[in-house]
């Protein structure tokens, strides 16, 4: 790979992760609105945005070919569903915990992430955890203890995050479409059932999109949040090695818990700073596990012990 193709690479990945970073921000202006209007709202004009990309893109032909061949395969059909399913269901979360005041909670939820997304490779891949996996686990899961002990309660925002989003990657390897054909496929899969509730909400006089046009134009400009980053990520992915796309990865909750911290001053206790001090130790050994120097002195440590047999 050339060195300027890794550069695009990793400038790409690395804005669609800060974009991820900053969107609580983005949700936060929504604060008046009901979370699931924004979620509805968020579907549908991302299908409307993805929409008109596509034709942009001239992909239009492809997706038309990839929706005949969902129609073909019930298996394939069924992971969509399911991918789609799962990624509004952590959208809504999301959105709810963010105008809630749980910002810190998201920003736990996908640090976790990966490792949740290694846990169910063994679960339901059968993959095998490396010694270092196991300690990470460990770790983390003093981390979530910790928190679960002091509040009283388990961080259920944070493992739903990082459960429908480790189970929507999981469905996407069954998928394998193009990422702007993918989107545009999981958005248009749950479109009818947001519209659905737009229309309810509407005959109710419930629904805020006409309330005023600053609440219109960022509703419609959450389609564009949503798939902007996507899209970024796709294109960093193609051109980087997955162990830099594995460290790129922190830097989206990262951003999400100075914001949660410094901007809306949520509550970081003690126990958050033990919490997090367990979780980044976790992520730390599961990082450097998949770099190849990680995986260098595993080998030569492998190798002394078979000398020393």
């Amino acid at each position: 790979m050339k060195v300027d193709e890794q550069k695009e690479g990793a400038i790409y990945a690395a804005l669609s992760y800060m974009m991820w970073g900053v969107v609580p921000i983005y949700w936060k202006f929504l604060q008046g609105v009901g979370a699931t209007e924004i979620l509805a709202q968020r579907v549908l004009w991302s299908f409307v945005f993805m929409l008109v990309l596509l034709m942009f893109m001239k992909k239009w032909q492809a997706f038309l070919d990839y929706v005949k061949n969902i129609m073909g395969n019930p298996k394939l059909f069924a992971a969509l569903l399911t991918a789609s399913l799962l990624v509004t269901a952590n959208w809504g979360v999301f959105i709810w915990a963010v105008n809630s005041g749980r910002i810190l909670d998201t920003s736990l939820g996908y640090y976790i992430n990966p490792l949740v997304s290694v846990l169910l490779g063994v679960i339901v891949l059968k993959e095998k955890l490396s010694g270092a996996q196991i300690i990470s686990f460990l770790l983390a899961g003093i981390g979530v203890l910790i928190l679960g002990i002091h509040f009283g309660t388990i961080p259920w925002i944070s493992l739903v995050l990082a459960m429908t989003f480790g189970l929507y990657g999981l469905a996407k390897k069954m998928i394998k479409a193009e990422s702007a054909i993918g989107l545009m496929l999981e958005t248009m899969m749950v479109t009818p059932l947001a519209l659905g509730y737009l229309i309810y909400l509407m005959n109710r006089s419930e629904m805020q999109f006409f309330t005023a046009g600053s609440t219109s134009l960022l509703l419609v400009g959450g389609g564009i949040v949503t798939a902007l980053p996507l899209l970024y990520f796709a294109k960093g992915a193609e051109k980087i090695p997955l162990s830099m796309l594995g460290i790129f990865q922190y830097i989206a909750p990262t951003l999400s818990l100075l914001i949660g911290v410094f901007v809306y001053h949520e509550s970081f206790t003690k126990a958050h700073l033990l919490a997090f001090l367990f979780i980044w130790s976790a992520l730390a050994v599961y990082t450097l596990s998949i770099t190849k120097w990680g995986q260098a002195s595993a080998r030569r440590f492998k190798g002394k012990g078979k000398i020393g047999a």
